[in-house]
């Protein structure tokens, strides 16, 4: 069978400081979409794309623990999603931080690369299992979660959002990521 699709040109890396800006670029973009209708459009613009690269820039340069890791997807020349992990506060778990893909580049299996990579990363850690924090009405997100593995298990919080206290609820899903 034979298709008149072009060959997908698209990777998985580790980010570099110069990846900065084109996250915090997307990460902006994946925000305000991911609350959009959860949260009030004066929150929703304060998820700037210069805040966010600022803020990788500086963990890029000074992660929080040497089990950070950044994550970036790419087609072609162009940075279009990233995944972020880290430790938690219970033994042998990580935590996926941030996945996000752009709006225009979902559905072609960077999400799926993504954390496929994100996973690996945190098995090399010795981490056995993952957690992922996803906003209640997030369902696009969590039903691909879902389906990768990850349920709820239960426990839910109030995440800060905003500088202005505004808080999103968010559920926890874990998964074992051993052996699989």
């Amino acid at each position: 069978m034979t298709t008149d699709l072009p060959a997908a040109d698209a990777a998985v890396r580790t980010a570099r400081p110069a990846d900065a800006a084109a996250v915090g670029e997307v990460q902006s973009r994946v925000w305000r979409t991911a609350y959009a209708g959860l949260l009030p459009r004066e929150v929703l613009d304060t998820f700037e794309a210069e805040a966010f690269a600022d803020i990788w820039s500086r963990s890029l340069a000074e992660p929080p623990t040497s089990q950070h890791r950044l994550l970036v997807a790419t087609a072609g020349t162009d940075l279009v999603g990233l995944a972020a992990v880290g430790p938690t506060d219970v033994a042998g778990r990580g935590e996926l931080l941030v996945l996000g893909v752009a709006p225009e580049h979902r559905r072609v299996g960077h999400g799926s690369r993504l954390l496929n990579a994100a996973v690996d990363t945190l098995r090399a850690n010795d981490f056995r299992e993952i957690e992922i924090w996803v906003a209640v009405g997030d369902e696009t997100t969590r039903a691909f979660l879902e389906s990768a593995g990850p349920q709820p298990d239960g426990a839910w919080r109030d995440r800060e959002v905003a500088e202005d206290g505004t808080t999103a609820r968010e559920v926890r899903l874990v998964a074992s990521i051993v052996g699989t």
